[in-house]
């Protein structure tokens, strides 16, 4: 059985924790949908007139009403959360504060981000004589918003809200996994002031969501998903015609790399939760280690000693902190990539049987940590992405190796380097060099699986393309129009 279970009309999702069906919703027909973004393309006319300002209230306004409900003891967001996707229900309310931070951030800098930008000369520091010209950002239209099912909340809130504030209309298409997320999003959108018309939610068929991305009315996609499901999008976009923007948040493999002065036991705890927080399935999750060869033998003893005091088990406990994976076929792929890498030469560390107790049986979808060693190239595990709560660990011995076996990669989203440099000048120059030969969209120093709003949040390579988050996720979001003014002088 699958995580979702589709039919011609029915989503039902499964939670992952019991495998018993948790939601249900109704599938539109095509009829439907197309009436659906007729609706939203009107309404898109009007939201665009309503002034900035206004659209930055409003937003203000869901913050504070989103706010409410979730310092609410009787609020049901985050067992909701917790029973559709399965992360442990006490680390659900960072993703909730994740996403009232990002909301935030965007908001404060909406102003700046989309007023009009004056052109003046160097020399003057005015507009030439005779002339007034500026760039104004105006909206794209309609925005198809294609969300997964990981960090629901977060990764919709990088592209929802500041399309919205910047006069876009939007249709939300959450995962079938996680549907209640995009309807709480929208209602509360909707009592800020957000007319019901402009933010619409649509469960969708792949079908469905392929008529969604080719229609003409759709101005641009956002997608946040698989390799395979980022081409279906661009190939639908191209179908379309008319050079349709499309943006691409995809696969990892991020690595990490931990210098010969990394702080041990800092480093080692950091890594593990980058590892292992929402059991593996975060979108830059630390995914394979590359240690230097004169600390490895004691980074690898601590590492192991840490992911040995997690609980795995139901994710409402609230001592839990390493619950199921999504799906029984995602915990039948995580173990076929460990075992096949055992094949190939790579030595467990975690005992088979040691989190039994917290049913690690073949069959369910709880997979208990995994961290191996001995491992290389050759194995998936080091190449492919894993989205489970297993690593590698593999030796170097010089920055060179490191930074080769990073770019090593059909991926590049984050990477994240682990060395004294705050207390070192040529630990601090080694670290720079790093950052402009790894080849990702973001590298970290001293920490990982993180997502800031200042900065862009963008990928290379298979990790996709386009920009989400900072002022660039505004740029993203809209279309500069050039305004020639000649005025006639006295």
């Amino acid at each position: 059985m699958s995580s979702t279970q589709f039919s011609t009309e029915i989503q039902t999702t499964i939670s992952p924790h019991s495998q018993e069906p948790y939601t249900t919703r109704i599938y539109p027909s095509i009829t439907e949908l197309d009436a659906t973004i007729a609706k939203v393309a009107a309404a898109q006319k009007q939201w665009a007139k309503v002034s900035l300002d206004q659209r930055i209230q409003i937003a203000t306004k869901f913050v504070e009403i989103f706010t409410s409900l979730a310092s609410s003891p009787s609020s049901p967001l985050f067992t909701e959360l917790t029973m559709q996707m399965g992360r442990p229900i006490a680390q659900t309310k960072s993703e909730i504060n994740g996403f009232l931070d990002r909301a935030k951030y965007m908001i404060a800098i909406a102003k700046s981000s989309l007023q009009d930008i004056p052109i003046v000369e160097q020399d003057t520091g005015k507009d030439k004589p005779g002339f007034k010209r500026f760039i104004r950002r105006t909206p794209l239209g309609v925005v198809l918003v294609i969300a997964p099912w990981n960090f629901p909340y977060l990764t919709s809130i990088n592209s929802v809200l500041p399309a919205l504030i910047s006069g876009n209309t939007v249709l939300l298409k959450p995962s079938p996994q996680t549907p209640l997320t995009a309807e709480r999003f929208a209602a509360a959108l909707i009592e800020a002031g957000v007319p019901e018309d402009v933010i619409q939610v649509v469960h969708l068929t792949p079908e469905l969501t392929q008529h969604a991305v080719e229609d003409k009315r759709v101005d641009f996609v956002s997608f946040t998903g698989s390799v395979v499901g980022g081409k279906k999008v661009e190939e639908a976009a191209v179908r379309a015609n008319g050079f349709k923007g499309v943006a691409l948040e995809l696969g990892g493999k991020d690595p990490a790399y931990v210098r010969s002065d990394a702080d041990l036991d800092y480093t080692a705890a950091e890594l593990v939760d980058g590892a292992f927080f929402n059991s593996g399935q975060s979108c830059c999750a630390v995914e394979r280690i590359y240690v230097h060869e004169s600390i490895y033998e004691p980074f690898v003893e601590k590492y192991v000693d840490i992911v040995k005091k997690y609980k795995l088990g139901d994710p409402t406990d609230t001592s839990t902190n390493l619950g199921p994976v999504v799906s029984l076929a995602a915990a039948e792929r995580i173990r076929k990539q460990v075992d096949d890498a055992v094949n190939k030469g790579a030595k467990r560390l975690i005992k088979e049987g040691e989190f039994k107790e917290e049913k690690m049986w073949v069959g369910t979808t709880y997979v208990a940590p995994q961290v191996l060693i001995d491992v290389d190239h050759s194995m998936d595990l080091m190449t492919e992405e894993t989205f489970g709560p297993v690593i590698g660990i593999q030796k170097v011995s010089s920055d060179d190796e490191a930074i080769k076996l990073m770019n090593d990669s059909p991926y590049g989203l984050t990477a994240s380097v682990w060395t004294a440099a705050e207390h070192n000048p040529a630990s601090e120059a080694a670290f720079m060099n790093i950052v402009d030969q790894v080849e990702t969209g973001t590298v970290f120093l001293n920490r990982c699986d993180f997502l800031d709003p200042a900065l862009a949040w963008t990928g290379v390579k298979d990790s996709g393309r386009g920009i989400s988050l900072s002022k660039f996720g505004y740029d993203q979001l809209t279309r500069a129009k050039s305004v020639h003014m000649k005025i006639k002088t006295a």
